[in-house]
């Protein structure tokens, strides 16, 4: 990546985590590009397309697949998607997949799909049901995001973990993995959900006070992007902290990658090598703990 590239990706994080407007994005991307067109196109290549990476069909024979919603307490519900092996052979361990900031789209189904393949029961929770569901402007879905109840989307996390420990064909063991926002609500749920989680996979999320890290008990990986500065902020101290309550804890910090190398619908985040370094050591722990 260049630094223009490199700062395009800096300015369109401040954009999509903290300002959210536009108007303000596309005059900085000007200056820095020289023009309203070079600006654009920056935009384009750091912006997520959904559908543009697809890794697996929707309708692969190897998978059971659904969109709907499930019951997580009394008169409460979330809609979610979920992926499972059609034919596991065995009893599957479970993994929560946890979105981006920008709802449950088919980039996120399609992360799913790939955990399923790896061999488990996946589900997706939509986090903005209450809201209405994730609308298809990711703008809107962003400001949703915002306006999210905090402490009822980790109590609706922590009720899926449960639901899913309790599957007729599972191990009785349950993980979570989630990237950006995700990965800070997967930091979240490992504080509050105490046995329920068997093991956390924190993208580039947001971290708590490091002081909260006593209260973890599941097998926890971190990873972050060097050159993410806004989360590195609080996920290099979460990441000490738990290594230092005595925790099963790894953090890998990739020096060269950006925030959301994960996210292969983004040109200019996405990462390849770093990506699949990061899904390897995922899927070990996933296989340490879950299976």
């Amino acid at each position: 990546m260049t630094d223009l590239e490199s700062r395009a990706v800096q300015l369109y994080d401040a954009f999509t985590h903290d300002h959210r407007d536009r108007r303000r994005l596309l005059r900085e991307m000007m200056l820095l590009a020289g023009s309203a067109a070079a600006a654009e196109t920056l935009i384009a290549g750091i912006a997520a397309s959904p559908a543009a990476a697809q890794q697996v069909d929707p309708a692969d024979p190897r998978l059971l697949t659904r969109k709907g919603s499930y019951t997580i307490g009394e008169g409460q519900s979330l809609t979610g998607y979920f992926a499972a092996p059609r034919q596991p052979g065995r009893k599957v361990g479970a993994v929560m997949v946890i979105h981006e900031n920008r709802g449950l789209n088919a980039h996120i189904e399609d992360v799913a799909r790939r955990v399923a393949l790896a061999g488990y029961f996946a589900v997706a929770p939509d986090f903005l049901t209450p809201q209405g569901g994730t609308p298809a402007d990711e703008d809107k879905a962003r400001e949703m995001i915002g306006a999210v109840d905090y402490d009822a989307t980790v109590a609706a996390a922590v009720a899926t973990l449960a639901r899913l420990k309790r599957l007729a064909n599972g191990t009785g063991r349950a993980g979570a993995v989630g990237f950006c926002w995700g990965g800070g609500m997967v930091n979240r749920v490992a504080v509050a959900a105490g046995a329920m989680l068997d093991a956390g996979v924190s993208y580039y999320g947001p971290a708590p006070d490091p002081a909260e890290a006593t209260r973890v008990e599941a097998a926890m990986v971190v990873h972050l992007a060097g050159r993410d500065a806004r989360v590195n902020a609080t996920g290099v101290p979460w990441g000490e902290a738990l290594k230092a309550a005595g925790k099963d804890a790894e953090t890998f910090v990739y020096p060269d990658a950006e925030h959301a190398f994960n996210n292969d619908t983004s040109a200019a985040r996405y990462d390849r090598g770093t990506a699949a370094l990061a899904w390897d050591r995922t899927l070990a722990l996933f296989q340490r703990k879950l299976a």
